[in-house]
C-alpha cells in the first residue's frame, strides 16, 4: 500500500516515537537501525503512536510492540477496531486536544473525523519560535484534498469540517503535511483549493 512511517527522535536522550506501525516489519527495524546516530545518546523506541485502524497502517504494531515493549497510543474512537486489526490493545487512548509527551518529543492530538471515525492527526508544533509545525496527518488529509470517505456525504462533510476548523484553521501556512501515504506538502500550498474541495465533494 505504498504506506509512509514517520520516526522522531528525541535528540538529548534518544527516545523515539513511531507513528503507523505498517505492513513491512522488517522495513521499520531498518528505518529503527539507520536511525541509530540520530542522538549521542542510545536510541529507543518508547512509543508507536497509531493515526488511524486500517489494516495497512497496523499491521506490524503486534510485533513491534513485542519487541521493542514501546507503548501504544491512539484515537478512542479507533482503538477497538485497532485491536480487531493488530491484536494489540492500545494503551492510552486519545482524545482531540489531548497531548503526549516522550522525553520532550511533544504531539497534540486532532481528532479528525471521517476517514475512520477516530483518526488522529498528531502535530509537533513550533517551538521557542524556531522550526516549522509538522502535521503527522495518516490518511485524512493530502495534496489535493482529504482522504477517502466512500462517497458518503456525511462523512466528507464531516473530514472537510475537521480539517478546516481544527488545521487549516489553527496551524500557519508554512506547516507541514506528511500523510499516510504519497508526497507532502504544506498548509498553505492546499488552502487556496479548500472551496474546490467542498465543491466536489471529495
Amino acid at each position: 500500500m505504498a504506506n509512509n512511517v514517520y520516526l522522531l527522535t528525541a535528540k538529548r536522550t534518544g527516545a523515539q516515537i513511531l507513528v503507523d506501525a505498517a505492513d513491512d516489519a522488517p522495513a521499520v527495524r531498518a528505518l529503527l537501525d539507520a536511525s541509530a546516530n540520530d542522538s549521542q545518546e542510545p536510541t529507543e523506541l518508547k512509543l508507536i503512536a497509531t493515526t488511524h485502524s486500517h489494516w495497512d497502517h497496523v499491521r506490524a504494531l503486534a510485533e513491534l510492540t513485542a519487541e521493542t515493549g514501546a507503548a501504544t497510543v491512539a484515537g478512542r474512537a479507533d482503538s477497538a477496531a485497532i485491536e480487531a486489526e493488530s491484536g494489540v490493545v492500545t494503551g492510552r487512548l486519545l482524545d482531540h486536544g489531548d497531548v503526549v509527551d516522550v522525553d520532550g518529543l511533544v504531539l497534540k492530538a486532532v481528532h479528525l473525523r471521517g476517514h475512520t471515525p477516530g483518526s488522529i492527526a498528531y502535530v509537533l508544533e513550533a517551538g521557542g519560535g524556531s522550526g516549522a509545525t509538522v502535521i503527522l496527518s495518516g490518511d485524512s488529509l493530502f495534496p489535493g484534498g482529504v482522504g477517502n470517505t466512500e462517497q458518503d456525504p456525511e462523512r466528507f462533510t464531516s473530514l472537510l469540517n475537521d480539517v478546516e476548523e481544527r488545521l487549516f484553521g489553527v496551524y500557519p501556512d508554512d506547516a507541514f503535511v506528511l500523510p499516510g501515504h504519497g508526497d507532502a506538502t504544506t498548509l498553505g500550498a492546499e488552502r487556496p483549493a479548500l472551496p474546490e474541495w467542498r465543491n466536489r465533494g471529495w
